[in-house]
């Protein structure tokens, strides 16, 4: 039984790791592809339904497969709608070399989704100011972004980005999306689906179940993995040190909830009890090394091989792996979402608050041949219809509409939403979060969930037998009840802050940064007895950033934007 699921989950990841390494990798920039100069005076002037075809360039700061829109269902049918088509290309390599080719080249695709580099391209000019042009060919936007747009104003006055978190109205969401330490399923079951709260209690029970399982299919079971291969991933194996504590991710600060104090935890306390257990469990045999090696593919192809039985994630890391499991059809090996904290006195705050992110967004860049085609393309992505076409898709082929105006999804729906490759060819994979969009808990004009899997009729419909014997079992309907609800933080997240390039702040958040990229490592991996020599020698090198000014940065900003001021 098990080496017929291990032959249907890795032939899933074979096509998933296919499609990742498909992308041709051409990093070429610059003007659109095809269509009109808009530097003729008939750009200036066109109308708004000018649907003349043209072809634009857009890249994005993150990974995937590129595309031309026109091929996926969705982007075919706004380039109908638009006569506007896209050249949709994705990061190969290393983001900061990237960025900087980029930069010093002055060569720039049409269209940026810069993701971590925005600071460094807003610096380097790389975008265009989008006031006028929202003024003139923007209704929509001013719509959904009207309440938000003195957020997301850079200190000159201008708009230079859409943001991907716009909320119209609120909804939380039932199940988790964000972080989480995470369980294989059959560990809970083996002991009786037990409720474990605490670190300690978490790696208990795994070492109790590789000690009684050493092996899956003939391969090592392994305990506890961290994507922690990836550089800009690494937060995944330092954000926890917070969420431990009984804090959200605010990044790299914890924020008092009276003075909104902001305080750093690396090299703290917090820290160093979070790395002192991956010590101990790694000296366990229960870490898995090749963390600190593996790429983001293999890293998805370990998680669904049936051998991984604990990990920490935000679920959005990792979502072809969750779909993958779930296409295999057994349960067991799926991964339940635990609250897990230090303490049992602890109170958890995994689920975000309501908040709005600053310092992610599309933006229009200076070699934008035809700006307003652009923005008119924008525009139109933001018409409720078409938010509804990025989310949910087609109605009776993607969803359906019961008579009381619901949407939900058939059984046959649920299985392609499941479907790595169906969510690229329809389009999901590629409209559903990296454009001008409302934010992931809005609420639709007829009081539907915006976010698919924010619709109750679809969360609990998608739930298989083994989700609601784990939910009957702790006594809850989704998977958020199981975790605290999130207490009211104005300012969040602190972690969307601008820190500007070559700042002193950015200079001390890189370098604090390579500090626990070359010593969290060497901590995890030492020999106990080497743990607490490394920890002091860590500790000292800490202590010669300027974390004190870098508090008072944060502080100042959270404190304002408490009051109002973003």
């Amino acid at each position: 039984m098990v080496r017929k699921w291990l032959s249907a989950v890795l032939a899933a990841m074979l096509v998933v790791m296919a499609a990742c390494s498909s992308g041709s990798g051409n990093e070429s920039g610059g003007a659109s592809a095809g269509g009109e100069d808009s530097n003729s005076a008939s750009a200036e002037n066109r109308s708004d339904d000018d649907k003349t075809p043209v072809t634009f360039t857009y890249y994005s700061f993150n990974t995937g497969k590129d595309v031309m829109a026109s091929e996926t269902t969705i982007g075919k049918e706004l380039q109908q709608q638009t006569g506007v088509d896209f050249k949709i290309e994705y990061l190969v390599g290393d983001i900061k070399t990237k960025s900087g080719v980029m930069i010093a080249s002055g060569d720039y695709p049409d269209v940026i989704v810069p993701e971590g580099e925005i600071d460094k391209l807003l610096d380097a000019g790389a975008f265009i100011p989008l006031d006028e042009l929202i003024e003139e060919h923007g209704p929509n936007i001013k719509r959904v972004y009207g309440p938000y747009m003195d957020k997301f104003r850079q200190a000159d006055g201008q708009i230079y980005h859409l943001p991907f978190s716009a909320n119209q109205g609120y909804i939380g969401e039932p199940n988790i999306s964000q972080g989480a330490f995470w369980i294989q399923r059959s560990v809970l079951k083996e002991f009786g689906y037990p409720k474990i709260k605490t670190l300690d209690e978490y790696f208990d029970l795994i070492k109790r179940y590789k000690d009684k399982y050493p092996q899956v299919d003939g391969k090592d079971t392994i305990g506890f993995v961290s994507f922690a291969g990836v550089a800009d991933s690494f937060f995944t194996l330092t954000n926890p040190a917070m969420h431990l504590a009984g804090y959200p991710n605010d990044g790299d600060v914890i924020v008092d909830m009276e003075t909104h104090e902001a305080k750093v935890y690396q090299a703290t306390d917090l820290e160093k009890r979070w790395i002192k257990k991956l010590n101990e469990i790694n000296a366990q045999g229960l870490f898995d090394s090749e963390s600190f090696v593996m790429n983001k593919d293999q890293y998805l192809a370990k998680l669904t091989s049936g051998r991984v039985l604990g990990y920490f994630n935000y679920a959005w890391q990792v979502g072809d792996a969750t779909n993958n499991l779930k296409l295999a059809g057994i349960d067991e090996k799926r991964y339940a979402p635990l609250p897990i904290v230090f303490d049992a006195d602890i109170k958890d705050q995994y689920l975000d608050p309501p908040a709005f992110v600053n310092n992610r967004g599309i933006g229009i860049s200076v070699k934008a041949k035809d700006p307003v085609r652009i923005i008119q393309y924008f525009d139109n992505l933001l018409k409720e219809e078409n938010q509804i076409l990025v989310q949910w898709g087609i109605k009776d082929e993607t969803y359906s509409v019961d008579e009381n105006g619901r949407f939900y999804l058939n059984d046959e729906q649920k299985l392609k939403r499941d479907d790595p490759e169906f969510k690229r060819s329809f389009g999901f994979q590629y409209f559903e979060y990296a454009w001008p969009r409302y934010g992931n808990n809005s609420v639709l004009a007829d009081g539907n969930a915006y976010g698919v899997g924010n619709q109750p009729e679809v969360a609990y419909a998608g739930y298989t037998e083994g989700d609601k014997k784990i939910l009957d079992t702790y006594g809850v309907k989704t998977f958020a009840e199981y975790f605290s609800k999130p207490d009211e933080r104005p300012w969040y997240p602190a972690w969307s802050i601008n820190k500007g390039q070559n700042t002193p702040e950015q200079l001390f958040v890189q370098k604090a940064s390579d500090l626990q990229k070359k010593y969290l490592p060497k901590l995890i991996l030492s020999d106990p007895s080497e743990f607490e020599s490394l920890w002091t020698e860590y500790v000292n090198e800490f202590a010669k950033l300027d974390a004190k000014s870098y508090e008072a940065f944060v502080t100042k900003v959270v404190k304002d934007r408490v009051a109002g001021k973003w």
